[in-house]
């Protein structure tokens, strides 16, 4: 009986306080929209609360374009922002931190700001096999904050994000050419890892470029008609000669000394 009638309260509790959000919605009460959009907001971001997240938007909404450019205004712009932030709102929330910077220029949170901003373009990047259009902006983003801010509280994480990017840019470079070669589209595979090499000099994923060039040339050299392979056999070991000044303990290197006195054998018949 006692635990019915707790939950019983819990529930009536519960209507009301609805009841009286929705109330404040219709009001023209915006000093006690401001009060109850921070509590909510405050609430929302300790307790990681999404429901009082969006309940303080609604009213953030309806209310911020009334304060804007009076001194309250700054806050609830930053508040409008960092609940679509921190819900997740990646689509939404870099263009409201972008607007608070804009209408805000001279406030503290300026920094943060621009962060986030960049930071919601980082969150909403996709895995590398898709298209990478969010990726690069997200990179610029990040770039722009570094740029103004080298110094900055949020330097390090923006960094380390740029280079996360820059991974995933040199991942989806590297698997396109891969994919050329496991397909037997040897030049475009020969055409895609020179690209690569020369566009991502500090990428992880260098010696297997300057292999996969290599095995590329050498594979369409074997498989050419007589009066090419010569000229072709000759380019694979140009490539062959690459990858030994570079990595000459290389992993590849023992498959690729195999190739290469079967592309001397072959040679000989020139």
């Amino acid at each position: 009986m006692m635990k019915k009638g707790i939950l019983a309260l819990g529930l009536l509790m519960l209507v009301t306080s609805c009841s009286e959000y929705q109330k404040l919605l219709k009001s023209d009460d915006t000093a006690k929209k401001y009060a109850t959009a921070e509590e909510l907001y405050t609430q929302g971001k300790e307790e990681k609360s999404n429901k009082k997240l969006r309940k303080s938007i609604r009213i953030l909404e309806q209310i911020e374009p009334q304060f804007r450019g009076k001194p309250q205004g700054q806050r609830l712009s930053y508040m409008l922002a960092d609940a679509h932030y921190q819900l997740g709102d990646y689509f939404v929330s870099p263009f409201e931190f972008e607007r608070f910077q804009q209408l805000y220029a001279n406030s503290e949170k300026t920094e943060e700001a621009s962060f986030k901003e960049a930071a919601s373009y980082y969150y909403r990047t996709p895995p590398y096999n898709l298209d990478q259009t969010d990726t690069k902006k997200a990179m610029e983003e990040l770039q722009e904050y570094l740029n103004k801010y080298p110094q900055g509280e949020y330097a390090d994480q923006a960094s380390d994000m740029a280079a996360e990017l820059q991974r995933k840019l040199e991942k989806k470079a590297f698997e396109i050419a891969r994919q050329y070669h496991k397909t037997e589209f040897y030049k475009a595979a020969i055409a895609s890892f020179t690209n690569f090499i020369a566009d991502y000099p500090g990428t992880p994923f260098r010696e297997e470029a300057f292999y996969y060039r290599f095995d590329s040339a050498y594979k369409l050299a074997t498989n050419s008609v007589a009066f090419l392979m010569e000229e072709r056999l000759k380019e694979a070991k140009t490539y062959y000669e690459a990858y030994k000044k570079y990595y000459p303990e290389g992993e590849r290197m023992e498959e690729m000394n195999a190739s290469l006195e079967d592309i001397n054998s072959r040679l000989q018949n020139f």
